[in-house]
């Protein structure tokens, strides 16, 4: 059995921390003991994981020293934190694994004609003042909005993941026993271009960041697993959240789920790659807390996706 789990952003960093390494690791080190039940059960186990505040604060790095040291491309920044995390996840599971484990630095293939690159919305880095924000738009020709009543922001594309590019040493890793971090922070977003020096296309980096939940789901799928398992910092999915009247759904199938309103931001992303996932594989797809991750992959507990649900599923309000 092969299981995809897709580590939310609460494995590495909590409310109020800083996001320092000691503190991403002493996180980490917790996740790793709940996820150790499923290491022991001989699963073909994929982990993925999200960047958003890594990828902010290597911004932020760049952008204050910025006249000593040239600022990098958005994909770069990418892949820094996607090495960077994968080497806490692996200090961490190493122990608690019972095998070996290691990290690939994914890329993930995108279309040219995403319409994401028509609108792009995913704000990422520092904020700014506004005299600042004109600038930059000048200069560098980004977009920039204002958000959350902090100043403005950049904002980027959110393509659609079409293609884990070089899954054949993810696969091999996983057949030879392996535990493997993979597709981090979305993955590295590239696309085909044509090549002016060479005959053919090459890959390139793009200027956009992609969903950790939606690249998982692909991912999920290319592996062709069993289980994708999209542990996060709630139990399970739930209707009129934050309302008296909030039911935790239990069970659901794609097409039920997927016509339920969720927020873009946060759980909407989730419910999407659940769905897509059951839909295409006909696998099980679960969301739910990390400390239940054995439970999750066994479907007993969080919100569990699967064809033969009996619609929307749903617990009592409370």
């Amino acid at each position: 059995m092969t299981a995809v789990v897709a580590l939310g952003g609460n494995a590495l960093t909590r409310p109020g921390q800083r996001g320092t390494a000691a503190e991403q690791l002493a996180n980490l080190r917790e996740a790793a003991a709940a996820l150790k039940p499923i290491f022991d059960s001989e699963e073909s186990v994929a982990i993925t994981h999200g960047n958003g505040p890594q990828v902010g604060n290597e911004l932020l790095r760049q952008e204050r020293a910025a006249d000593e040291v040239p600022p990098l491309p958005l994909w770069v920044a990418v892949a820094q934190t996607q090495a960077e995390i994968g080497a806490l996840i692996r200090a961490e599971l190493a122990p608690v694994a019972g095998r070996e484990v290691a990290c690939i630095l994914t890329h993930v293939v995108v279309g040219e004609d995403d319409p994401a690159f028509g609108e792009p919305s995913k704000p990422i880095g520092p904020f700014y003042g506004a005299d600042r924000a004109r600038r930059l738009e000048q200069d560098r020709g980004w977009k920039l909005v204002f958000d959350a009543g902090r100043g403005y922001r950049r904002v980027v594309p959110s393509p659609v993941p079409q293609r884990i590019f070089g899954i054949e040493p993810v696969e091999w890793l996983l057949d030879h026993g392996a535990v493997v971090i993979c597709a981090g922070g979305g993955g590295i977003p590239v696309m085909y271009t044509e090549a002016p020096a060479t005959p053919g296309r090459q890959l390139v980096g793009v200027e956009a960041v992609i969903d950790k939940d939606l690249a998982s789901a692909l991912l999920a799928r290319d592996l062709r697993a069993d289980a994708l398992l999209i542990v996060t910092d709630v139990d399970a999915v739930y209707t009129d959240w934050g309302t008296p009247e909030q039911r935790a759904i239990r069970r659901a199938t794609p097409e039920a789920l997927g016509g339920t309103e969720f927020a873009a931001g946060s759980m909407g992303p989730k419910v999407s790659a659940a769905c897509s996932f059951v839909e295409e594989t006909g696998g099980l797809a679960a969301i739910g807390s990390i400390e239940d991750t054995p439970a999750l992959l066994r479907g007993e507990t969080g919100t569990i996706v699967t064809l033969d649900a009996a619609g929307l599923e749903v617990g009592a309000a409370h």
